[in-house]
C-alpha cells in the first residue's frame, strides 16, 4: 500500500495518501513538516513565484519560497488565474475507448412512449409556484395511503416575482422534470394568478401522453385536494403496471457531479468516473459533465477535446458566459475552493477543476447544453450550471440523466429528483458515513486496482439502475433548485 504519489512526472509536489511525519523519507526528500491526508509536498526546492505543478499543468505560483519536503497548501500558493481568455482550437482528442468488460452490457428499465428510458417508474406531483408546496406535500401524504408506486412532491420557492432568465429558467427546468423518463406520471399543481402561468406552462410542456401527465389550477376547483386525489389516481391506473426490461447501456445517461472535494478527489472516485464515462460513451450512453466554474483553469483540456470547431466554440462561449456573469455581479471569478476543499489538500481552483475534469475521462466532446437544455447527443456533453451540488444536480436530472454519480471527500446526504449516487475518495469517509456513501473509491489506494474497482463500481451502477436504491432515496432525500441570477420582485 503506497503512502504517496507523485501523479505526473513533470509534477514537483506529490501528494499524501496518508498522514506522513515528519522526518520521513519520501521520494527522495525528507519532510520537513507532518503533511496531513491529500496535501502536497515539495519535491524539490522551490522559489518564491515558482510555479506548483500537479497533474503535469501548473496550478497556481507560491507566495513564498519552500524547501524540499515542504507542505503546500491555500497558505502558500495563488491562482494564475484571471478574467476572459482568447482560445484557440487544437485539437488532441484520443476518442472513446472501453475499457473492460462486456459491450453487450444491459440494465432493467423502463421503456417509455416517446422512446426514453426510465430508471425509476414513480409519480411526481410538480408546483409551478411555491404557494401550493404545501398542497403538493398533502397530496403526497394522502395518495401514499393507496398507491403502491412511490409518490413524491418537489418543492421551490419559485414560479413567481421572478424576471427575465430566473422566470424562464424555472420554467425550463420545471418542464424538463414533466417529460423525465424516471416519472411513470406526472401531476402539476399550479395557483392560478402566478407569473408562471398555467397556460403557458402547458404550451411550453408541449405534447405529453395525457392519460400520465395531467395539470390543473387550484383557484379554479373548489377542492383542490379532492381533484388531485382524483387525478392522481387516473395517473396511477395508466402507469401501475408498467414493467422493466432489459435495455442496452446505450441507453443509460448519467450525470458527473463532485462536493466538498479532497486532496484524494482526483486521484481516486474522479479517475474512477473518468473510466466509468470512457466505458459508457464507447458503448454508445452519455454522460454529461457541468459545474462550470470548477472547468476555469482546465477548461482547454475539454476544448482540445471537442468534436469540432462548433463544439469548441460554443465550449468557449459555455466559459466565458460564466466568467462574465460572475464579473457583472462585481464578483472575483476565481473565489474558489471551499474551506471544506482546503481543508482536505485543494488549495487553488486550476488544482480543483484539475481534478474535476477527471470525471469525464478522455472522450471526445460531443454536445454543449445550456442551462434548462435537455440532451439531444449521446456521448460525452458539458452542460452550463454553476458548482452549487444541488442546483448542478438538478440540472443534470433535467437534462435527462437518469442518475448523478457524485463524488465527495468530505460526504454529504442531498439527493436530487433521480438517484444521486455517493462515492467517496476515501475509506475514512465511507466508514464514518455509510448512510451517506453509495460506493468506496478509496480502495484505489489501497488494496485494489482501478481496473479492480471499476468492475465493482459498473456493476453496482447498472444495478442501480436496475431497481437497487441508493442512499438518498432510501432516506427520502430529494430535492430541486433552480439556478437565480437577478431580482425578486
Amino acid at each position: 500500500m503506497a503512502d504517496f504519489i507523485k501523479i505526473n512526472p513533470a509534477d514537483n509536489v506529490a501528494v499524501a495518501l496518508h498522514p506522513l511525519q515528519k522526518g520521513r523519507e519520501a521520494l527522495g526528500v525528507v519532510l520537513c513538516e507532518d503533511i496531513p491526508q491529500g496535501h502536497k509536498f515539495t519535491l524539490r526546492d522551490l522559489a518564491e513565484g515558482e510555479n506548483v505543478v500537479k497533474y503535469g499543468y501548473p496550478i497556481g505560483h507560491l507566495t513564498r519560497a519552500a524547501s524540499a519536503g515542504s507542505l503546500i497548501d491555500h497558505s502558500c500558493i495563488k491562482t494564475n488565474l484571471s478574467g476572459l481568455l482568447e482560445y484557440r482550437y487544437e485539437p488532441v482528442a484520443e476518442g472513446e475507448k472501453a475499457v473492460s468488460g462486456t459491450p453487450s452490457a444491459v440494465f432493467r428499465g423502463y421503456r417509455r412512449a416517446d422512446g426514453q428510458v426510465g430508471v425509476r417508474n414513480q409519480i411526481w406531483i410538480i408546483p409551478t409556484v411555491g404557494c401550493v408546496n404545501g398542497v403538493c406535500e398533502q397530496l403526497v401524504e394522502n395518495f401514499r395511503r393507496e398507491c403502491e408506486l412511490e409518490v413524491v412532491c418537489f418543492p421551490h420557492n419559485y414560479g413567481c416575482s421572478q424576471l427575465g432568465d430566473d422566470h424562464q429558467n424555472t420554467r425550463k427546468i420545471l418542464a424538463d422534470m414533466v417529460h423525465h423518463p424516471n416519472a411513470g406520471g406526472v401531476l402539476v399543481v399550479s395557483l392560478g394568478c402566478e407569473n408562471n402561468q398555467l397556460d403557458a406552462f402547458r404550451e411550453l410542456v408541449g405534447p405529453v401522453d395525457e392519460s400520465r401527465v395531467k395539470m390543473f389550477a387550484c383557484q379554479k376547483v373548489e377542492d383542490e385536494i379532492a381533484y388531485g386525489m382524483q387525478c392522481l389516481r387516473e395517473i396511477y391506473a395508466a402507469c401501475k403496471d408498467d414493467a422493466r426490461e432489459d435495455v442496452p447501456v446505450s441507453e443509460l445517461r448519467v450525470g458527473l457531479k463532485c462536493g466538498g472535494s479532497d486532496g484524494l478527489s482526483g486521484i481516486t472516485a474522479n479517475p474512477l468516473l473518468g473510466v466509468f464515462s470512457d466505458w459508457l460513451v464507447a458503448n454508445g450512453g452519455t454522460t454529461v459533465l457541468t459545474e462550470v466554474p470548477e472547468m476555469f483553469g482546465a477548461e482547454t483540456i475539454l476544448m482540445n477535446r471537442c468534436q469540432d470547431e462548433a463544439t469548441f466554440d460554443e465550449t468557449v462561449h459555455l466559459i466565458n458566459d460564466f466568467k462574465e456573469y460572475f464579473m457583472k455581479q462585481g464578483m472575483p471569478v476565481y473565489e474558489n475552493p471551499s474551506p471544506g476543499n482546503k481543508a482536505g489538500g485543494i488549495s487553488t481552483l486550476e488544482e480543483k477543476s484539475l481534478g474535476c475534469t477527471q470525471k469525464c475521462g478522455s472522450s471526445v466532446v460531443r454536445g454543449v447544453l445550456k442551462y434548462g437544455d435537455r440532451l439531444s447527443k449521446k456521448g460525452l456533453n458539458l452542460l452550463s450550471a454553476p458548482g452549487n451540488d444541488l442546483v448542478a444536480s438538478t440540472a443534470l436530472a433535467s437534462a435527462g440523466c437518469q442518475m448523478v454519480l457524485f463524488t465527495t471527500g468530505r460526504g454529504t446526504p442531498f439527493g436530487t429528483f433521480v438517484p444521486t449516487m455517493k462515492i467517496s475518495t476515501n475509506s475514512q469517509l465511507a466508514a464514518l458515513k455509510p448512510g451517506w456513501i453509495d460506493f468506496n473509491a478509496g480502495v484505489i489506494v489501497e488494496d485494489s486496482t482501478m481496473a479492480e474497482t471499476f468492475e465493482a463500481f459498473r456493476n453496482y451502477v447498472l444495478a442501480v439502475a436496475s431497481g437497487e436504491a441508493v442512499n438518498n432515496e432510501k432516506k427520502g432525500y430529494r430535492e430541486i433548485a433552480i439556478f437565480k441570477t437577478g431580482v425578486t420582485l
